[in-house]
């Protein structure tokens, strides 16, 4: 494992966000949603694609909050432009268990 600086950690714009809208991506190789995420009023609503339907169906994730990446260049996914990464942890089986807050916080707060 590399030892990053905390300069290098504080670059990462960790930040939570509330799913707002899911949709199945039908064009995508392995299955996934596209996601649009409220990130609050200072970032606004960002797109990403989340292989995430092994464990979740796209009624149980609209308003759930969720933590993504907002600092990464846009990257083309098929025929999406995916702005954010919404982060998960592989489980025993590989499926992504997202990572959330365990609590209520408002979107567009930061990882401290």
């Amino acid at each position: 494992m590399e030892t990053i600086e905390w300069k290098d950690f504080e670059k990462i714009e960790l930040r939570v966000g509330r799913i707002m809208t899911v949709e199945v991506f039908t064009e995508a190789r392995i299955p996934a949603y596209i996601l649009e995420v409220d990130f609050g009023e200072d970032i606004g609503i960002k797109k990403s694609s989340a292989q995430i339907t092994d464990l979740y169906k796209p009624d149980s994730l609209v308003g759930k909050l969720v933590v993504g990446v907002i600092n990464f260049p846009p990257k083309q996914i098929g025929p999406h432009m995916s702005e954010c990464l919404i982060t998960g942890f592989h489980n025993r089986d590989g499926a992504v268990a997202l990572c959330i807050p365990d609590m209520d916080v408002p979107p567009g707060a930061k990882l401290c």
